[in-house]
């Protein structure tokens, strides 16, 4: 099953190239989609006053943000963090201006979008800022992400097998960035990818072999041969 951080628009061409019919977990758990029907299952958005209240404080910072509505991605300028995050996602993108007084409806998620260095920096204020009223997480280093606070990787995961019938016992769930931490917390079994952020590591069940070696592909065929 596929649970990613990623819109579900970017990410449906690769779950329809590999035949996968189960629901797909996407927006960090924000929505659970039927990727057969493009059906949204399950949508948690950010409530409207407190993403007016994040996208200000992004504002203030001077930081571009990507603000993505209705499987859509919105911004408040063409620039060349928009070009490049809408190229390597083969998504079209829309400039409307200032954020805070175009949005009018819920978004599914806010993501700001710099250095890693000034990720790091914000990711710190803002989980201050938002503690125990948003979800806060980097994805990768230059990603920090905002969602509503009932939404994580493990709280979609938990939707999906709810629905399918399966407990989490059973479930392994592999890894890498800060934002696995809960869906690893939710699986019987977490796996951390080598060289994974280190709060995953520290939860992490054990460590497989990094993408270059095909890590997760060699435990899942490990576990196909062992039941066979």
């Amino acid at each position: 099953m596929i649970v990613t951080g990623r819109m579900f628009r970017s990410v449906r061409p690769y779950v329809e190239q590999a035949a996968i019919d189960d629901p797909v977990v996407c927006y960090q758990g924000a929505v659970v989609a039927d990727p057969r029907s493009g059906e949204f299952l399950r949508h948690v958005p950010i409530e409207l006053p407190l993403a007016h209240e994040a996208l200000t404080a992004f504002e203030a910072e001077g930081v571009h943000v990507n603000c993505y509505v209705g499987d859509e991605l919105y911004v408040a300028e063409l620039n060349d963090y928009a070009r490049r995050y809408a190229d390597f996602q083969h998504i079209p993108v829309t400039p409307v201006g200032r954020l805070s007084e175009w949005l009018e409806e819920p978004p599914t998620k806010l993501v700001a979008v710099d250095d890693d260095y000034r990720i790091a920096s914000l990711a710190e204020r803002f989980q201050g800022l938002f503690r125990e009223r948003l979800f806060v997480s980097t994805s990768l280093p230059i990603f920090l992400e905002l969602a509503s606070l009932e939404v994580s990787k493990g709280s979609g995961m938990e939707f999906v097998a709810d629905r399918l019938g399966f407990e989490r016992e059973r479930a392994i769930a592999f890894g890498d960035g800060e934002n696995d931490v809960e869906l690893l917390e939710w699986a019987g079994y977490g796996i951390a990818v080598a060289d994974a952020h280190p709060r995953l590591q520290a939860i992490a069940d054990w460590t497989c072999p990094a993408p270059s070696e095909a890590g997760v592909a060699a435990v899942l065929e490990a576990l196909l041969d062992s039941a066979s």
